[in-house]
């Protein structure tokens, strides 16, 4: 039986991922904010055969994460670890702010290592595991809609690159997932063209052949993917007369 341990589960990617490795065969272990959905997830896996347990935790408390992660791992051996919670910032017209900026570092940084790194403690003494690591696109380059987004994006991916080849002599494979825009509870509150928009459950199917693959780097789609890099390589003063351009979150109308 494969174990899986996804985080961020109740929607989105990460419900949607629940549900790509809902089987017989397969155990899930979900964690999400919001128990109930979580636990009507959890039941959609069930009825496609998998054994699932649900529960709710704050991904920022570090005591709680690895106490859970141990206890799923006691269970049965984690095989894949997918640490995918995290938020962004800019519905309701509040834009970043301080206090977001710092809940956005905290959920989505903290909130990897969190789980993460006790994953890596249970995976290290039997020589194998694989962890997958949610970044995005938007981590690529920092832009003025959403700099602490952007940034705690970019931190994690950058952390997962190193980790790869840190864990690879411990025979635990690490990737990093690059999405673009998503059908999500975060890209439903943008509130402008989102070029190559993705279903949820398309998204996961990239994310799982990747996994499948043991690839580094999962970043989809190409075409934003190639964009998105060569942003990263182009003089700062014309990315800046781009981005300038994109619409800032705090200055879109309120989601109704």
């Amino acid at each position: 039986m494969t174990h899986i341990l996804v985080t961020g589960a109740s929607s989105g990617i990460g419900e949607a991922l629940a549900l790509h490795y809902a089987a017989s065969g397969n155990r899930l272990s979900l964690l999400g904010r919001n128990l109930e959905r979580t636990q009507a997830v959890a039941t959609a896996c069930r009825a496609k055969g998998a054994a699932v347990s649900a529960i709710s935790l704050d991904v920022q408390n570090a005591a709680d994460m690895e106490a859970w992660v141990q206890t799923c791992d006691n269970e049965l051996p984690l095989d894949v670890v997918i640490a995918n919670a995290g938020v962004s910032a800019g519905s309701g017209g509040a834009g970043e702010s301080a206090d977001q900026t710092r809940q956005i570092f905290s959920i989505n940084v903290n909130g990897i290592f969190n789980t993460v790194l006790p994953a890596m403690a249970v995976m290290r003494p039997r020589h194998r595991g694989q962890i997958a690591i949610m970044s995005s696109i938007a981590g690529f380059r920092g832009l003025p809609s959403a700099p602490a987004y952007c940034a705690s994006k970019a931190a994690v991916k950058v952390w997962g690159e190193g980790l790869r080849g840190q864990l690879a002599r411990d025979n635990i494979s690490v990737s990093v997932i690059c999405p673009g825009f998503v059908v999500s509870g975060i890209s439903r509150r943008n509130r402008f063209p989102m070029p190559f928009l993705m279903q949820t459950a398309d998204a996961a199917k990239l994310i799982a052949m990747g996994l499948a693959a043991n690839r580094g780097r999962i970043a989809f789609p190409w075409p934003m993917a190639i964009m998105a890099w060569i942003m990263t390589t182009l003089p700062d003063a014309l990315i800046g007369a781009v981005t300038s351009r994109l619409p800032r979150k705090d200055e879109l109308p309120a989601q109704p």
